[in-house]
């Protein structure tokens, strides 16, 4: 008998949600993790931000709305600087901003049932799961993808 499909529904979600709250980098000082937060009351995710290490105590901050180029390398937008949560596959790279952006990731990639909206909808529909790659989403690389995100997971710090 087999098991009953694990059901993913996509909350919808836009590919900006996740830059809105705290986004984790590599430290350009000691290279350990560092976090990048909001430190105006804008809730606009490209709000003055400040980059903080509890381990070396860099801090820098941002000068409002200016957007560094990412040329699709996993980067965070304000600074440049590599995401923490990153890791290399044979398919490519897997990222994510932050810890609630990889568990979303994970639980898509985990189920076997996975709905988006339905067609006719007028909501959201380039959500953050709608634009994972192929190889991201393809069944067959399922356990592949789940061990990448596993060990990519295991180091987060608060």
């Amino acid at each position: 008998m087999t098991p009953p499909p694990r059901r993913f529904r996509d909350p919808r979600t836009k590919p900006y949600t996740y830059l809105v709250g705290v986004v984790l980098v590599r430290c350009p000082g000691c290279d350990g993790q560092a976090r990048i937060a909001r430190i105006s009351p804008d809730t606009w995710w490209w709000s003055t931000r400040r980059l903080t290490c509890a381990h070396c105590g860099v801090t820098r901050t941002t000068k409002g709305n200016v957007l560094t180029s990412t040329h699709g390398e996993p980067v965070d937008p304000w600074f440049g600087l590599p995401l923490w949560l990153q890791t290399r596959t044979r398919h490519g790279h897997l990222w994510a901003y932050n810890r609630e952006h990889l568990t979303l990731i994970r639980e898509f990639v985990a189920a076997t049932l996975r709905e988006r909206a339905p067609w006719y909808d007028t909501g959201v529909k380039m959500t953050v799961v709608a634009r994972l790659p192929r190889w991201v989403t393809k069944a067959g690389n399922r356990d592949e993808i789940l061990r990448a995100i596993d060990r990519i997971r295991t180091p987060v710090t608060r």
